[in-house]
C-alpha cells in the first residue's frame, strides 16, 4: 500500500490590526444598514406626553411606517426635506402622524391630521367643522379610558367622545372644567400643509398654537404599539407610578 499524503493549506493568522479593521468594518456596515432602515421602512417611538390620550397612552412604544407615503432615498430626511423616489402620496384625514415640529426641527411630535391641503376649519364650542360640516362627536361611558389614565389626567373632570374623522373612528377627551376657549375663526389649510390636533383636546398643543405641518416635515404614520410601560423619572410628576400595560401591546393606532 501506498501511504496517502494529506496536504492542509491553511490561512496565516490574521494580525491585531486586520482583526479590527475587519471587525470595524462589519460593524459599520451593520450600524449603516439598521439607520437605513429606521430611516426608510420603520422607526420606532416613545410617547413621552399625553396629547394623543387615550388613543396613544404616556409611555407607549410606537412603530411607525416611514414608506407610508413613499419610498424615500436614506437618510435624506435627516437635514432637510426627504427626497422621494415613489409617489409620495398624500396623508389621508384621520391618520395619526410623526413629524418635525415645524417651530424646532430636532423634535418630533405626534397628532392626528384633521385638515388637508385646501381645507377650510373652525372651531366653534369645541366642535371642529371642517368645510363647513362638523366633525359628529357623540359622548360615551368613559370608565375604561380612566382605568388605563395617565395619573397626572385622572384628577380632571374628563368627557369621552366616539368620533369619525376621514375615515378613521377613534376616541377624543375634554376636560369639562376647562373654561379657556379653545375655539378659532375659519381658517384656510395652505397648499402643501397639513391642521393636525391632539385627541387630548384640552391637553395638546397643536395646529390650533402653532400652525400647519408642511408635507415635508412628515416622517410616517404611526400603526402600532409594540410595547407599554410608564416608568416615573426624577423629579416626575408626584403620583406617577410604574405601570406595564401588556394589554396594549400588539394593538393598532386607529
Amino acid at each position: 500500500m501506498s501511504d496517502e499524503i494529506i496536504e492542509k493549506s491553511e490561512k496565516p493568522a490574521l494580525s491585531k490590526k486586520e482583526k479590527f479593521k475587519k471587525e470595524f468594518k462589519s460593524i459599520t456596515f451593520i450600524i449603516i444598514a439598521v439607520l437605513a432602515f429606521r430611516s426608510t421602512f420603520f422607526e420606532p417611538f416613545k410617547i413621552p406626553s399625553g396629547s394623543m390620550i387615550p388613543t396613544l397612552l404616556i409611555g407607549d412604544f410606537i412603530l411607525v411606517n416611514k414608506f407610508s407615503y413613499g419610498f424615500k432615498v436614506p437618510f435624506s430626511d435627516w437635514f432637510s426635506d426627504p427626497i422621494y423616489i415613489t409617489g409620495p402620496d398624500k396623508p389621508k384625514r384621520g391618520e395619526v402622524v410623526v413629524f418635525k415640529y415645524p417651530n424646532d426641527t430636532s423634535l418630533n411630535y405626534i397628532k392626528r391630521v384633521v385638515g388637508l391641503p385646501g381645507d377650510t376649519l373652525q372651531m366653534i364650542n369645541r366642535v371642529v367643522y371642517v368645510n363647513d360640516k362638523p366633525i359628529v362627536a357623540d359622548s360615551i361611558d368613559g370608565k375604561e379610558f380612566m382605568d388605563d389614565m395617565d395619573e397626572k389626567y385622572k384628577v380632571y373632570n374628563l368627557e369621552f367622545f366616539k368620533t369619525k374623522t376621514g375615515e378613521k373612528e377613534h376616541i377624543t377627551q375634554i376636560d369639562s372644567d376647562n373654561y379657556y376657549s379653545t375655539d378659532f375663526s375659519k381658517i384656510k389649510v395652505p397648499e402643501g400643509h397639513y391642521f393636525v390636533m391632539g385627541d387630548n383636546r384640552d391637553f395638546s398643543a397643536d395646529s390650533r398654537s402653532w400652525g400647519f405641518v408642511p408635507f415635508g416635515h412628515i416622517k410616517g404614520r404611526a400603526i402600532l404599539i409594540w410595547f407599554s410601560t410608564n416608568i416615573p423619572f426624577p423629579g416626575a410628576d408626584a403620583g406617577d407610578v410604574f405601570t406595564f400595560r401588556p394589554w396594549r401591546i400588539g394593538n393598532l393606532i386607529k
